[in-house]
């Protein structure tokens, strides 16, 4: 499932650097420490991996 804006993208990828261990889960905040703890790494990186181009900045816009 591709994510809905840049702002999903940014936090999916936030998340995925967590569980990859590459940043602490600790430095997570919002929306990227709920995907992070729902989601699986391979969910993450579909969200993560989407392409910016024409996406709004926040999901209701």
């Amino acid at each position: 499932m591709p994510a809905k804006s840049k702002d999903q993208q940014k936090a999916a990828g936030a998340a995925l650097s967590a569980k990859r261990g590459e940043i602490e889960k600790s430095e997570l905040q919002g929306a990227s420490k709920e995907m992070y703890e729902s989601m699986s790494e391979a969910e993450l990186e579909d969200f993560a991996d989407t392409d910016r181009k024409g996406k709004p900045e926040h999901k209701g816009e």
